[in-house]
C-alpha cells in the first residue's frame, strides 16, 4: 500500500506539471477562451471542430445548456428542443458571464486538452487520498496533506472557471498560477514524508534559511514574470503577432526588474553551491538547481533577442516550476518534520 501511495503521488506530481505545461501552451497560443464556458466547452462534452456545430439552423435538435454563436454573441439553450424554420428567441438566453464570442477550433481543442489533463490529474490525487488512509495510524500528516491536495485541486478547478468567466482577468491568472505552486509543494511534501526521509534532516539553520530565501525569491520572480507576460500580451494586441520584434521595444519596469532579479537568484544559489561543497553536503540538488537557473536565463535571453521563438515561453515557465520543485524538495532536507 505504501509503495502504491508513493507511485500514485509521483504520477500526480508529473500530471500537475503537465497541466502547467499545457496551461502555458494555452497562454502562448491565446487559447484561454477557446472554450467560453466551464466545465463543458460550448455546452458540449466533446468540443466542436467546426463553426457549423455551434450555429443555429432549422430542423435541428438542441440540448439544454448548449452554447451557440449568433450575431457575434453567445446564446445558451434554456431546454431540450428541436428548431423550426424560424429562430425562436424564447428558447434561448443571452450568455452573460462575458462578451467573448470568437471561435477557433484549434484554440478550442488546446484549451479542452488542458482541462482534460487537469481532470485526469484531479482523479489521480483522489486515488492518492484513498491510498493515504493506510497511513492514518502511522502518520496522520500524510492523510491530511493528501486531503489538502484534493481540496487544492478542486479549488484550482474553480479558479479555472473564474478565469474563464472573467475573460482572463490578469489577477485571477496569477492566483491560478500560484495555486499550482502550492499543489506542487504539497505533493512533494507528501512524497518526501512518506518515503521515511524525515529522520535524516540536516541541522543547518544558515543553509536552511538561504534555501528558503532563494525559494521565496523564485516565487516573487514568477509573479513578476506574469506581469511581464501581461505586458507582452498587450503588445501582441497592439502590434500583432507578425511584429514580435517590437513587443519589447519599450519595456516597462517589470521587465527590467524581472531581468535583473534573475542575476540575484543565480548569485544566491551559486553561494549556496559554495557552502554546500565547503560543508561537504550532497551537491546533487544544488547542481540541478543551478543548471535549471542557467537554462532559465538562456531561454529568457533567446526570447528577448530571438523575438519569442516557438515554445520559448512555455519552456520558460515550465523551467520555473521545475526550479521551485527542486528548491522546495531541498528545503525539506533541512526541515525536521514531526509525525
Amino acid at each position: 500500500m505504501k509503495n502504491n501511495f508513493i507511485k500514485i503521488s509521483k504520477i500526480s506530481l508529473v500530471l500537475v506539471y503537465l497541466v502547467i505545461l499545457a496551461g502555458s501552451l494555452v497562454r502562448m497560443t491565446g487559447s484561454g477562451m477557446g472554450c467560453p464556458d466551464w466545465p463543458k466547452c460550448f455546452g458540449l462534452l466533446i468540443p466542436p471542430t467546426e463553426i457549423g456545430q455551434i450555429e443555429w439552423s432549422p430542423n435541428k435538435s438542441f440540448t439544454k445548456g448548449i452554447v451557440l454563436k449568433k450575431n457575434n454573441e453567445l446564446i445558451i439553450a434554456k431546454k431540450d428542443f428541436s428548431s423550426k424554420e424560424k429562430f425562436n428567441f424564447s428558447n434561448w438566453n443571452k450568455y452573460t458571464k462575458h462578451d467573448y464570442s470568437d471561435f477557433n477550433p484549434s484554440k478550442t481543442w488546446i484549451e479542452f486538452l488542458n482541462r482534460l489533463i487537469g481532470a485526469i490529474a484531479g482523479l489521480a490525487t483522489v486515488l492518492m487520498l484513498i491510498f493515504s488512509i493506510k497511513f492514518w495510524r502511522e502518520n496522520k500528516i500524510i492523510v491530511l496533506s493528501s486531503l489538502l491536495i484534493v481540496l487544492g485541486m478542486g479549488f484550482q478547478a474553480w479558479l479555472g472557471k473564474i478565469v474563464v468567466d472573467s475573460n482572463l482577468a490578469p489577477f485571477k491568472i496569477t492566483t491560478h498560477m500560484l495555486m499550482a505552486f502550492i499543489i506542487i509543494a504539497l505533493l512533494i511534501y507528501s512524497i518526501y514524508i512518506s518515503n521515511n526521509k524525515t529522520k535524516n534532516s540536516l541541522n543547518d539553520v544558515v543553509v536552511k534559511n538561504l534555501i528558503l530565501g532563494s525559494l521565496l525569491l523564485s516565487v516573487i520572480q514568477v509573479v513578476i514574470g506574469t506581469q511581464v507576460r501581461e505586458f507582452i500580451d498587450l503588445q501582441n494586441e497592439l502590434s500583432g503577432p507578425e511584429n514580435k520584434n517590437k513587443w519589447l521595444a519599450l519595456p516597462d519596469f517589470y521587465f527590467y526588474f524581472h531581468r535583473s532579479f534573475s542575476i540575484l537568484i543565480l548569485a544566491i544559489n551559486a553561494y549556496l553551491y559554495y557552502i554546500t561543497v565547503k560543508r561537504k553536503y550532497s551537491t546533487g540538488l544544488i547542481k540541478k538547481i543551478c543548471i535549471v537557473i542557467m537554462l532559465e536565463i538562456i531561454v529568457g535571453i533567446v526570447m528577448y533577442y530571438g523575438s519569442f521563438p516557438l515554445m520559448s515561453q512555455p519552456i520558460h515557465l515550465f523551467l520555473a516550476t521545475i526550479l521551485f520543485g527542486y528548491q522546495f524538495y531541498w528545503f525539506l532536507h533541512f526541515t525536521k518534520i514531526r509525525k
